[in-house]
């Protein structure tokens, strides 16, 4: 699992470091040369796609994703097991949804042909990038329903994302 998330993580941060790469010999171009680079934007958007859905199963595993956790004090621990794997469970639902959604579109991109506008770059792979990264994100958020499960009867296991546990006293 590490060497997956080392793997996406460096594809996200390379993606980042291209898009301030471009975007900063972009500027200078368009300053001092009074050329900007041809299909930039096209390239940024491509660069932000791809870090965006290499970002979201990265936000899964570590729990970073917003959280509402007002209650989380006053409920016990198993309620808030039972609201953690729900919570998952609706996750899974959406992201696997979203991803098989994308997954048609990118068989009408590859079969349409479509292309950016000016570097004419195909968008196929980039629609089955993103769906395949939504997939993956919903196998996470089953994975962590598992983990749930798993450790329902010994609240110090309790995955809070990041946030505060319950009281001992609630």
């Amino acid at each position: 699992m590490k060497r997956v998330t080392s793997a996406i993580s460096l594809v996200a941060a390379a993606s980042l470091f291209a898009m301030m790469l471009l975007t900063f010999a972009d500027v200078i171009g368009r300053k001092f040369l009074g050329n900007s680079i041809v299909g930039a934007v096209e390239l940024t958007e491509l660069c932000m796609l791809i870090m965006i859905f290499m970002a979201l199963p990265l936000a899964s595993v570590a729990g970073e994703h917003i959280v509402f956790d007002l209650l989380d004090r006053y409920l016990p621990a198993r309620v808030l097991h039972l609201q953690m794997a729900l919570a998952h469970a609706v996750s899974a639902a959406v992201f696997g949804g979203a991803a098989w959604l994308v997954w048609g579109r990118a068989a009408r991109t590859y079969s349409m042909g479509d292309v950016t506008a000016r570097l004419e770059i195909g968008l196929g792979p980039f629609h089955r990038m993103v769906a395949a990264m939504l997939l993956l994100t919903a196998l996470v958020h089953l994975a962590l329903i598992v983990r749930e499960w798993r450790h329902r009867a010994d609240p110090a296991q309790l995955s809070f994302g990041g946030h505060a546990p319950p009281r001992e006293d609630a």
